[in-house]
């Protein structure tokens, strides 16, 4: 029931974006932006980690799971260095999904030799 839940509300979450993407006039990489921002600020207002821990991989893996991991790590990084951590903290806890996405990018551009249009 778990996987359900999660691939409901990832559903949801993409069908709210797809809807605003088809009604408004904002280019895709504006409204990544937005998606990232609004996760960040509901993880500093302490909403997105219910909302995570209730929806798990489906609140987790869109982009407002980023800006909430982008959150998590800068509230951390803060604790730990002070006003250095608002610089470091962010990209040591989404390291990882970072260089992931880098990686399995190049290997599928690599595997399937993607064209120019």
């Amino acid at each position: 029931m778990e996987f359900v839940k999660a691939f409901l509300v990832g559903g949801v979450i993409c069908a709210l974006v797809q809807i605003l993407m088809d009604k408004t006039k904002l280019m895709p990489g504006r409204i990544m932006v937005m998606l990232v921002v609004t996760g960040t600020i509901l993880g500093a207002i302490g909403l997105y980690e219910p909302f995570a821990e209730w929806g798990g991989s489906g609140a987790t893996v869109p982009l407002l799971g980023f800006g909430n991991t982008l959150w998590k790590g800068v509230k951390e990084g803060i604790a730990e260095d002070g006003f250095l951590g608002v610089f470091k903290g962010g990209f040591t806890s989404s390291s990882a999904g970072i260089a992931g996405a880098l990686i399995f990018g190049y290997l599928g551009s690599v595997i399937f030799k993607p064209k120019m249009k």
